[in-house]
C-alpha cells in the first residue's frame, strides 16, 4: 500500500483531473441521488469508496477528505493525525519521527500538490478539525450533497 500511495503523490495531477471529474460527476447526479436517498446511498458508495480510496491513497475514511488539497497525500496517514501541516519532528531526510521508515505525509503533500494547478493554492488552506461522526461515510455523497444544494431551487414559501 505504501508504494501505491507514494505512486499517487507522484502522480496527483492527472489523479487531480479525475478526481474533479468524478466530483462533477455526482454533483451531476444529485437529482438521482436525491430521489434514492442519500442515506440509502451512503453505505454502498462508501464501500466503493474505501476500496479504491484506501487502495490509492491508503485513505482512511475519515468522512471529510482532503486530498485535492493536500497533494493527493491523505493527512490521516500521519500517526499523529495532523491535518494542516508537518510537525516538528520531521527528520533530515523528510522521513516521518514517530514511523522512521516513512516519509512524512506532509512532505508528500507538499511535492505532491506543486504537481497540481489547484493543489498549488488549496494546501495553504487551513482544514477543520476532523469530525468523527463522518468517520466511514462517503465523502463523494457529501460533497455532491454540499455543491448541489445552493443550485436546486427553494421551495415557495407557505402564506401564514
Amino acid at each position: 500500500m505504501y508504494a501505491v500511495r507514494r505512486w499517487s503523490v507522484r502522480h496527483a495531477r492527472g489523479l487531480e483531473i479525475f478526481y474533479a471529474g468524478v466530483e462533477r460527476l455526482f454533483v451531476a447526479l444529485h437529482p438521482l441521488w436525491e430521489r434514492i436517498g442519500y442515506e440509502r446511498l451512503d453505505k454502498p458508495v462508501a464501500a466503493v469508496e474505501k476500496l479504491v480510496k484506501g487502495f490509492l491513497f491508503d485513505c482512511q475514511m475519515c468522512g471529510q477528505c482532503a486530498l485535492s488539497s493536500t497533494g493527493m497525500s491523505c493527512p490521516m496517514n500521519c500517526p499523529k493525525n495532523l491535518r494542516n501541516g508537518p510537525c516538528g519532528g520531521v527528520r533530515a531526510n523528510g522521513n516521518c519521527e514517530v514511523k522512521p521508515d516513512m516519509r512524512c505525509v506532509w512532505v508528500e503533500a507538499f511535492q505532491g500538490s506543486q504537481r497540481m494547478v489547484a493543489g498549488k493554492e488549496l494546501i495553504k488552506v487551513v482544514q477543520i478539525a476532523v469530525d468523527r461522526r463522518l468517520q466511514g461515510r462517503s465523502t463523494l455523497l457529501r460533497i455532491a450533497r454540499e455543491k448541489a444544494a445552493p443550485a436546486t431551487p427553494a421551495a415557495p414559501a407557505k402564506p401564514v
